[in-house]
């Protein structure tokens, strides 16, 4: 991601947390469908990771990609945080095109499965996006995260894909081994964003985020 012309004295934080368990969670390609919202987990689990990143005393913002799931992640999170919710559409989940929907077992069962699995950079969802096109997006997202909040802490509620391309890229991981990566509901992954570059402070997070240190002094209200 282009953040090495981003200015300010210290890094922006972005804490990048995965929407919580929804009813298909682990069964279902669900993509960028409507009106899929959180379960009773979910909920739980939203609440939990607001009051970890609360305990950070730092966060100054609160992005949501526009799907209800994440919305409603956000909204609990930044209950915690005394924030209101900015939508960044750049956030989105990736489209699936004509897999959204699909049950993942039926979908392991294709061979284009191993390619999303091993060389997302060649691979189109078909009637969707290209893992490279989310890459570009979710680039763009955070460049203009950074820039709105130089030397501040902020979260961005999105969905596993993104996320995993967001650290990988942060990380200068090669497209084709995001998979590698495990990002699960309500984690936290943590990037300092600096003039000299990005630096990875955590992955998949769902513990105490304290030992980070990225704390910046006191929380003060946002307009």
């Amino acid at each position: 991601m282009a953040t090495r012309s981003l200015a300010g004295a210290r890094p922006t934080v972005v804490c990048f947390v995965r929407h919580g368990t929804t009813p298909t969670t682990g069964t279902v390609l669900p993509g960028r469908a409507r009106g899929l919202h959180l379960s009773e987990q979910g909920r739980s689990e939203a609440d939990a990771a607001g009051a970890r990143l609360a305990g950070l005393a730092a966060a100054r913002a609160v992005y949501s990609s526009p799907l209800e799931r994440a919305r409603e992640t956000a909204r609990r999170v930044a209950r915690h945080l005394g924030l209101p919710v900015s939508v960044e559409r750049g956030l989105l989940e990736c489209d699936f095109g004509e897999w959204t929907g699909a049950q993942l077992s039926a979908l392991r069962a294709l061979d284009a499965w191993e390619t999303v699995q091993h060389h997302p950079s060649g691979f189109r969802f078909p009637g969707g996006e290209s893992f490279p096109e989310v890459q570009a997006r979710l680039a763009g997202a955070v460049e203009r995260i950074v820039s709105r909040h130089p030397g501040e802490v902020v979260v961005a509620v999105s969905h596993a894909d993104p996320i995993k391309i967001a650290v990988g890229d942060a990380m200068g991981v090669p497209l084709d081994l995001v998979q590698r990566t495990v990002i699960s509901p309500c984690s936290v992954s943590a990037v300092a964003y600096a003039p000299s570059g990005p630096t990875v402070l955590c992955v998949n997070s769902t513990g105490d985020l304290r030992p980070l240190g990225i704390a910046h002094g006191p929380r003060k209200g946002r307009g």
